[in-house]
């Protein structure tokens, strides 16, 4: 059941984070926790507009919340805050088993799809998105 779960592929993505620390003066910044595992991330962007500009995250988080996180760092720059959105929601509905298109920007999210089988572990591979989102909600919020 392990393997199923921890591929080869999550397992290598786990040392991929990308925009490890924290920025001068981020525009938002949020936290985002998973109470069942205790796996916890911040995030703090600077916005370009409806686009991030930096982005910069701290992950203290299980396999496949560090894989998540790696997916989103490695093509965050630039991102609109609808792809953003449209990646959450598509990793959302992967882990849910139901039919999606994924992002271009976000297409390794596909490496996630056997979590679908473990709902215990959906909250902590969604915490990068969920903080991330949040993240720029304050920075409108400004």
């Amino acid at each position: 059941m392990i393997d199923e779960l921890y591929s080869r592929e999550i397992l290598r993505r786990t040392t991929q984070l990308k925009h490890v620390g924290h920025l001068d003066a981020p525009d938002g910044q949020a936290d985002r926790v998973s109470k069942l595992c205790g796996s916890s991330i911040h995030v703090e962007v600077k916005m370009d507009g409806d686009r991030i500009a930096d982005f910069a995250q701290q992950v203290e988080a299980c396999a496949l919340g560090q894989a998540s996180a790696a997916i989103l760092s490695q093509t965050v720059l630039g991102a609109s805050v609808d792809e953003i959105r449209a990646g959450r929601d598509s990793l959302r509905a992967l882990l849910n088993g139901e039919a999606t298109q994924i992002p271009a920007r976000f297409s390794d999210l596909r490496i996630l799809e056997s979590v679908k089988d473990f709902p215990a572990r959906h909250t902590s591979t969604l915490l990068a998105w969920e903080a991330t989102l949040a993240a720029i909600g304050a920075a409108q919020q400004k």
